[in-house]
């Protein structure tokens, strides 16, 4: 539960100037680097234990992704931190003029279960690199993984720098944002938690970054190479059991090629996980049985055409894919965030975007197509927070492209460059000498108006 003095003395230690330097910063990240190596094994037991993660895709999906980002960081920190020369108008002659990075200072960082490891640590890395202290809450929804993260935490840092909180988040997280001022809240979830911690962040007028998620359309056109679609787009929806935020949460296929994708689909699932996806040590879990009781929940909203078997006691969904979906069930009103793919077929672009416009402004849009004209129609004409042409998902693998949505699926983004600038304020400096002071820029100014538009 929140402890004020705790978190006060993140406050004295950030006024104490200690977290401003670059030789603290990069300490701090080539520790944090050093303990997750330290750490590796007991986090592939841990994510395990918690959604039935394999070792390889618990490197590829959570410790490859925050060692990438720390030795993005550690590259580019000297680069960021530096100010940036910028130019001067005319009016101003002969000043000169920068913009100065500066930290927030103390700023809360709260995760969410899915993938608990890498982010609530991709996150503190961009809060490390900006020179703030942090208090950090994860899920408790991943026990496994939140013990080990205590461990890892409290092993690299001291808690007057970064403190570690646990327990139930409804509880917790108000209580921290009650009683105390953060300079920023960075929050991944789902929108209806999203919206709560907004509320309480607006009372002090704290800056929020919300990760949240929404329903990702896939778009096939009919000129899409199919195989290759079809693997791309399973390996993105199934992963984790579907629980990932930027998995296509349904597809809009034309259909001329919608048996061809079907069946492709199928062959994709079974090469992936075999015909008994829960003997699949490739095949993760649902994290618990409130989730999963309102995936199966969705199996009603549409006709299965493969998959759909389902064991409550071992929180097993199969990879399940839906035809005949019910457009106003509520398969189609929520994020389903877990292994089931309802398949429309469309043949016209405008039934695609009225079904789009349903739930706009989703966290990520897919696209698979092999001509450029209709690559930039789509591209214009849905909004959404960031996503892949021909591809699903990897585009959060690249730190060159910063991850967030807009509307409902979220405010802000982060990732590799642009988590620094989340995390920092960016101070306008114009510096003016003294030798030069005209005096037309002071009272009186009458008679002056016409050579003043021509300065300004």
């Amino acid at each position: 539960m929140f402890d004020f003095n705790r978190v006060q003395q993140l406050r004295e230690f950030y006024n104490s100037g200690a977290t401003r330097s670059y030789a603290f910063r990069k300490e701090q990240l080539l520790r944090l680097k050093t303990v997750i190596l330290k750490y590796e094994n007991a986090i592939y037991e841990a994510l395990k234990k918690d959604l039935n993660k394999s070792p390889e895709e618990s490197w590829v999906t959570e410790i490859a992704l925050v060692l990438n980002e720390i030795r993005y960081a550690l590259n580019q920190l000297k680069k960021w931190m530096r100010p940036q020369k910028v130019k001067t108008n005319l009016i101003n002659f002969p000043s000169s003029s920068r913009i100065i990075p500066e930290p927030l200072g103390v700023v809360f960082i709260i995760s969410p279960w899915n993938y608990p490891f890498q982010l609530l640590l991709k996150p503190l890395v961009g809060a490390i690199s900006a020179g703030n202290c942090v208090v950090l809450k994860s899920s408790e929804h991943a026990p496994a993984t939140t013990l080990l993260l205590r461990r890892i935490i409290t092993d690299a840092f001291d808690d007057k720098y970064i403190l570690f909180t646990e327990g139930q988040g409804a509880e917790v997280v108000p209580a921290f944002i009650n009683h105390f001022r953060f300079d920023h809240i960075f929050f991944t979830g789902g929108p209806v938690v999203g919206k709560s911690i907004y509320q309480l962040a607006a009372k002090d007028l704290v800056p929020v970054t919300l990760e949240l998620g929404g329903k990702s359309p896939c778009v096939v056109e009919s000129d899409a190479d199919i195989s290759t679609a079809a693997r791309r787009i399973a390996i993105a929806k199934f992963s984790n059991s579907g629980q990932i935020c930027i998995a296509p949460d349904y597809l809009l296929v034309h259909h001329s090629v919608k048996n061809k994708l079907i069946k492709s689909l199928q062959e994709a699932i079974i090469h992936f996980f075999g015909n008994q996806p829960e003997a699949s040590g490739d095949y993760g879990r649902v994290i618990n049985e409130k989730q999963f009781d309102r995936i199966v929940g969705y199996l009603n909203d549409g006709k299965i055409i493969f998959g759909g078997r389902h064991d409550r006691s071992q929180l097993f969904i199969e990879p399940t894919l839906i035809d005949d979906v019910n457009i106003d069930g509520n398969i189609m009103k929520e994020e389903i965030f877990g292994p089931l793919l309802p398949i429309i077929t469309y043949r016209h672009t405008d039934e695609v975007l009225k079904i789009i416009s349903r739930n706009p402004n989703p966290l990520a849009f897919y696209l698979f197509t092999i001509s450029r004209q209709k690559e930039k129609f789509w591209m214009d004409n849905v909004a959404f927070g960031g996503g892949c042409v021909n591809n699903a998902a990897w585009h959060i693998t690249n730190h060159h492209l910063p991850l967030g949505g807009r509307g409902f699926s979220g405010i802000g983004q982060y990732q590799g460059r642009k988590s620094f600038d989340t995390f920092s304020h960016m101070k306008s400096v114009m510096k003016t000498p003294n030798w030069f002071d005209p005096n037309f820029k002071y009272p009186p100014l009458k008679g002056r108006l016409k050579f003043l538009k021509k300065i300004i």
